[in-house]
């Protein structure tokens, strides 16, 4: 129904910069919410960052002033801008949504990215 699909990961050195994107597709009548999760090795899925559909965005302790979500609801697409990273931020990064599909449009359903491996090592 709703497939969303995460690039931009990848090897990159302390103190980098990367930039993720997700890009949502299938039957999507509204989006409520897109946000970002992490998972390292041994450890659970973290919020990093979220976007209501409004503008309004919240942002976890891990990574607060290094990253900047933003997105174009209107081409169903969340941006992850990812500063000064440290072999810490090591893991995958998922995409995940609240949306209402044109099968269900009363109901939202949250789905999830494949999820896109970012390595901060020098």
């Amino acid at each position: 129904q709703v497939q969303l699909v995460e690039s931009g990961g990848g090897l990159v050195q302390p103190g980098g910069s990367l930039r993720l994107s997700c890009v949502a597709s299938g039957s999507i009548f509204n989006i409520a919410s897109m946000a970002w999760y992490r998972q390292a090795p041994g450890n659970g899925r973290e919020l990093v960052a979220a976007m209501a559909s409004g503008g309004g965005t919240h942002y976890a302790d891990s990574m607060l002033d290094r990253v900047t979500i933003s997105g174009d609801y209107a081409k169903n697409t969340v941006y992850l801008q990812m500063n000064k990273l440290k072999p810490e931020d090591t893991a995958v990064y998922y995409c995940n949504a609240d949306v209402r599909t044109y099968e269900n449009r009363r109901v939202s359903r949250n789905f999830w990215g494949q999820g896109t491996q970012v390595t901060v090592s020098s």
